[in-house]
């Protein structure tokens, strides 16, 4: 945990404001404190010109400590003082606010996530020290200038961006702070972390390239029964190990963390055996088929100092996160009312994911996405769920041909979850609705046009879970607009996971989110079973 302190002559500023109020902790795991004594590194808001005795006091206060200048009078001509001590020059023009692009290098950047987009200003400089470094620059007319430095034989740097509350309160801004600081300390990150995929069948590639691409993870092991799954993880990886033994891959010294791939309803097991082993876990969703299996694993991993986490990897797709920036903007005003579907009309799939014994249920398939997305959209608690489940047709399986999940929530907004097998007409993906306006997420019905060997046209349809939905925003006044898409980075969870464990910043995914989920889908197959009575999640 990295520790700042706030210095400012102007206590009531907006900067100073907004400051305060950042998420700190669960976006870049800081800590504010009162006391500098307490501190690793100075946070100094510059929202008026400094005079001598404000550094004076400064430096005292600093006391030999990293010091980050921040606020648009750093820049101002009578902080001449403070530009001698950052070993800069401005000029005299700011860059009016713009969507500035904000290129980090490798030290504030060490995952390779590209660059930070904000809104903001900055003032241009116009020379740099020779022993200033450059972290982070801005680009005006093909030419790149400073944003952010740091200075080691004075111990300071700056953060040129002037903006609004949602500046600072930007994820990736604080993250970037906390990098800034840990670097100025001169802490550098852990080594990287030796990964062993524990089963290799539908989702196993998706694990192996983001484990070949995000610095601080290196695959190391690739385990499965199947000796044509090793073959094809040995192609793509011909210089790890390959075994069919999963104990012998969890009592290897030199893997850190395991990523289990296997049925859930082995998810628990595989986790304790993991964490007994001293490593760290990463499940496939569903974390267990049980709440007070997902208890025994989290209870097991915090007893022997071990992370243990879920693949939220819905949390990535780009239509759920342009629905959830719309609501955090405030676009639908307060919303009161979630649905959400997937299905279609076919028969299931044979494997596994159709057998309630080992899946769980249908309701625990595509639930663990989808119920973990409604419950991340709102800060709610669950009071009670509903639900429902048909068995019409499928009978050569087990799970439910239709499954209904309503969720009702302490501040009397209420979501809803269906998963069909029997849907000859698609429900919407996304269907929410608010005091000031609406979202529809339409499924996408795509195609793939080729030519088969003889000329002639083939063609291929997506199923309509394969690609995003688009979201249309539907105002109070019935104004209909389609929602520019998010674009999500590229292995989004990889690099959290890789920033935890190697640099102690936080997840967006936590365990106890992912343990809530199974919590409410258990209640539900409880409810389904009763005649759909209500029952409290546990």
């Amino acid at each position: 945990m990295t520790v700042l302190t706030l210095w400012t002559a102007t206590p009531d500023s907006p900067t100073t404001r907004a400051l305060r109020t950042a998420p700190w902790r669960d976006a870049a795991s800081v800590n504010l404190t009162e006391d500098p004594a307490n501190a690793d590194a100075i946070l100094a808001v510059f929202d008026v010109a400094p005079n001598a005795g404000d550094l004076e006091q400064l430096t005292s206060v600093a006391a030999g400590r990293p010091l980050l200048a921040i606020g648009a009078a750093v820049t101002s001509p009578e902080a001449h003082e403070l530009h001698s001590l950052l070993g800069l020059a401005f000029a005299k023009a700011s860059s009016p606010a713009h969507d500035v692009r904000l290129r980090r290098g490798s030290i504030l950047d060490p995952r390779q996530e590209g660059d930070v987009h904000v809104r903001a200003s900055w003032a241009r400089v116009d020379k740099v020290a020779d022993d200033v470094d450059v972290l982070a620059t801005a680009n005006v007319a093909f030419s790149d200038h400073a944003v952010i430095t740091w200075r080691g034989s004075t111990r300071t740097g700056v953060i040129t961006l002037a903006g609004g509350d949602s500046l600072w309160r930007d994820r990736d801004i604080l993250r970037t702070i906390q990098r800034w600081a840990r670097y100025a300390r001169g802490l550098a990150e852990r080594p990287p972390v030796r990964v062993g995929l524990l089963a290799y069948g539908a989702i196993g590639h998706e694990h192996l390239s983001a484990c070949m691409a995000v610095p601080g993870l290196e695959l190391a092991a690739v385990c499965d029964r199947s000796q044509a799954r090793l073959d094809a993880a040995g192609s793509a990886a011909p210089d790890v190990l390959l075994t069919t033994d999963g104990e012998e891959m969890l009592a290897r010294d030199d893997i850190d963390l395991v990523i289990v791939s296997t049925p859930p309803d082995t998810h628990a097991m595989w986790a304790m055996r993991a964490v007994e082993a001293g490593k760290h876990v990463v499940l496939e969703k569903p974390m267990a088929l049980t709440s007070a299996d997902c208890d025994a694993v989290l209870d097991r991993a915090s007893t022997a100092g071990r992370t243990a986490l879920v693949y939220q990897n819905r949390r990535w797709d780009s239509d759920y996160l342009t629905l959830k920036r719309a609501i955090e903007q405030g676009r639908l005003g307060e919303v009161f009312h979630t649905e959400t579907f997937v299905g279609g009309f076919g028969h299931p799939c044979n494997y596994w994911h159709s057998d309630a014994l080992i899946s769980g249920g249908a309701i625990f398939d595509w639930g663990s996405h989808f119920i973990d997305q409604v419950l991340q959209l709102t800060d709610a608690t669950v009071e009670s769920v509903t639900a429902a489940n048909h068995k019409r047709r499928w009978f050569d399986v087990t799970n439910a041909d239709h499954s209904r999940v309503t969720v009702r929530f302490d501040n009397g907004t209420e979501a809803e979850f269906i998963h069909s097998d029997l849907a000859a007409a698609l429900k919407p993906k996304y269907y929410v609705l608010g005091t000031e306006g609406a979202i529809v997420g339409n499924w996408r019905h795509e195609r793939l046009i080729s030519r088969t060997g003889i000329g002639t046209m083939a063609e291929e349809r997506f199923a309509p879970a394969d690609a995003p939905a688009d979201l249309t925003l539907v105002s109070s006044e019935g104004d209909c607009t389609l929602l520019s898409p998010v674009n999500p980075r590229t292995h989004g969870f990889h690099r959290e996971l890789a920033d935890q464990l190697v640099a102690g910043l936080p997840l967006s995914v936590r365990p106890e989110q992912s343990r809530n989920v199974v919590a409410v889908m258990e209640a539900a197959e409880l409810s389904a079973s009763q005649g759909s009575r209500p029952v409290a999640p546990l």
